[in-house]
C-alpha cells in the first residue's frame, strides 16, 4: 500500500498541475509578448501576420477550446479570445476563406478527413455549441484550399453510447 502510495502520488501531483495550468487569470491587452507567455507557457503555434504575431493555445486532441492572442508589431497583446465558439466561426466565409485563413482564425483541427466523392478536404473542430452542447464544426475545402461548406453536428466522441455494439 505504502509503495503504491509513492508512485500514485507524482501522478496526481501532475494532472493537477496539468489542470491548474488553465486557471490562470486570461493576460490583459497590453501586455508585452514575454509575460503571456511566461503565464501561458509556451504556445502549441505561432503565426506571423502582417499585423503581428498570433500564438494559439490549443487544450489538445478532445479539447473544446482555442485561445489566439494576437500582438501587435511592438509585441504587446491586442486581443485574447477563445475562438471555438460561434463568432469565431462566423468570420469564416464560405467561397471567399482560405486554408491559411482558418488557421489563422481557429487554429489547428482537432482532426482532419478527405472526403473522395465531392473530393473535399475537411477540418473538423471540437467546441461548444452555446456553451452547453458538445459539438463539431467540419469546415470542407476544395483542392484549392477554398472553404466550401461548413457543418455542425453532435461530437460522435461524446454522444452517448446506448448499445454495445
Amino acid at each position: 500500500m505504502k509503495k503504491l502510495l509513492k508512485l500514485a502520488t507524482p501522478v496526481l501531483l501532475a494532472v493537477l498541475a496539468g489542470c491548474a495550468s488553465w486557471n490562470v487569470p486570461p493576460p490583459q491587452a497590453g501586455e508585452p509578448r514575454a509575460a503571456v507567455e511566461a503565464r501561458l507557457g509556451r504556445p502549441t503555434a505561432i503565426y506571423q501576420l502582417a499585423t503581428g504575431p498570433e500564438l494559439e493555445y490549443a487544450t489538445g486532441p478532445y479539447g473544446q477550446y482555442t485561445y489566439m492572442a494576437r500582438f501587435g508589431r511592438d509585441d504587446k497583446l491586442i486581443s485574447y479570445e477563445q475562438v471555438l465558439d460561434t463568432p469565431g466561426f462566423a468570420r469564416i466565409k464560405v467561397g471567399v476563406s482560405t486554408q491559411q485563413d482558418v488557421l489563422h482564425i481557429l487554429g489547428r483541427p482537432t482532426e482532419t478527413s478527405y472526403l473522395a466523392l465531392p473530393k473535399l478536404h475537411v477540418w473538423s473542430y471540437r467546441y461548444k455549441e452555446s456553451g452547453v452542447w458538445d459539438s463539431m464544426m467540419h469546415v470542407h475545402f476544395d483542392h484549392d484550399g477554398i472553404v466550401r461548406m461548413m457543418m455542425n453536428g453532435p461530437d460522435p466522441a461524446k454522444e452517448e453510447r446506448r448499445f454495445f455494439w
